[in-house]
């Protein structure tokens, strides 16, 4: 089977090209910069030049495929760009999807994208699962809330840098997961005939507060978090009024989606199904705290070292 990946540079994307590679199959990869996805060649997989946004560069790309997994998304400056790359272009890819017959469509989306039309990114997720699901192409469809590697920006990196994380007084569960168990969620789908034309909620088995992650930061890193706590309603508001001006449409979108993420409406959502459906023993999920521990445990080791190496480095200068 050869596979064709979208977004295989990305944080998932490049877990789902090794996981593939590692599993047998053949992956092709459309980038738009080969020289910055010389990795995956590195790794096995072959790369072709293509770009959503120009659909004549495409084509060529789907001879020989089986199957397509789409891990992309775009970091727009702005919302045409998003709606754009994350519209038009995935309509064309899944017409060429169809036109070349292929006997499956993976679609990575975003956990509840369904319930709020105001945030860019969500809306046009949620379209292109529509668009898909009306295809006639045999489709996998996977949401995610979130996963473990954006938490270090979010909590682990503000709690060593002693700076404030911003919390609400309402805060959802959720149930993460890391990017390489979803990856293998994806892979291992193409092998199970039971998946198609199924929507699959993804996470680990276990669910966290924001309060939880921040109190496990502190644990592991044997440091007091700064928090800056603030009403759901006045970013509410603030998302409002940004909206209204056109240079501040990245800064509504964003403020959007941390009060969704931060609002009473639980994110949690069973995934029993999903590993019955795959077979995964949930055993066989990284959960957020051992991936945690290992993270500040590098950390810190990183930082004393750091530490002694400028100590010695001071008295050597005073000698």
């Amino acid at each position: 089977m050869t596979l064709l990946i979208l977004g295989g540079t990305g944080t998932l994307g490049r877990q789902i090209v090794r996981k593939a590679l590692e599993n047998g199959f053949q992956v092709r990869c459309i980038v738009r910069n080969k020289r910055a996805a010389n990795f995956l060649k590195e790794w096995g997989a072959e790369l072709v030049y293509g770009d959503l946004t120009i659909p004549e560069t495409l084509p060529l790309s789907f001879q020989g495929v089986t199957a397509i997994i789409d891990a992309s998304t775009t970091k727009a400056e702005d919302n045409t760009e998003l709606i754009h790359v994350d519209w038009y272009g995935k309509l064309i890819v899944i017409e060429l999807s169809k036109y070349a017959k292929l006997k499956r469509f993976i679609f990575l989306s975003i956990l509840n994208s369904e319930k709020y039309p105001y945030i860019t990114l969500m809306q046009m997720k949620y379209r292109i699962e529509n668009f898909i699901k009306s295809s006639t192409i045999p489709f996998t469809i996977f949401k995610y809330a979130g996963f473990f590697q954006g938490l270090i920006y979010q909590y682990a990196i503000p709690i060593l840098e002693q700076k404030s994380i911003l919390v609400t007084l309402e805060s959802p569960t959720i149930a993460y997961i890391d990017t390489q168990d979803a990856a293998f969620f994806c892979i291992k789908s193409l092998s199970i005939k039971e998946t198609e034309n199924k929507i699959f909620a993804t996470g680990s088995s276990q669910a966290w507060k924001s309060e939880e992650i921040i109190q496990l930061c502190e644990k592991l890193s044997g440091q007091k978090a700064k928090t800056q706590t603030v009403p759901v309603f006045l970013l509410k508001i603030f998302r409002q009024i940004t909206g209204f001006f056109e240079w501040s449409l990245k800064i509504s979108d964003r403020l959007a989606f941390i009060e969704v993420i931060n609002n009473t409406q639980n994110f949690t959502s069973s995934i029993q199904d999903t590993y019955d459906s795959l077979d995964i023993n949930k055993k066989e999920v990284l959960e957020l705290d051992f991936y945690f521990r290992e993270y500040f445990e590098m950390m810190l080791t990183l930082l004393e070292k750091l530490n002694a190496s400028q100590i010695k480095k001071n008295q050597t200068s005073i000698i």
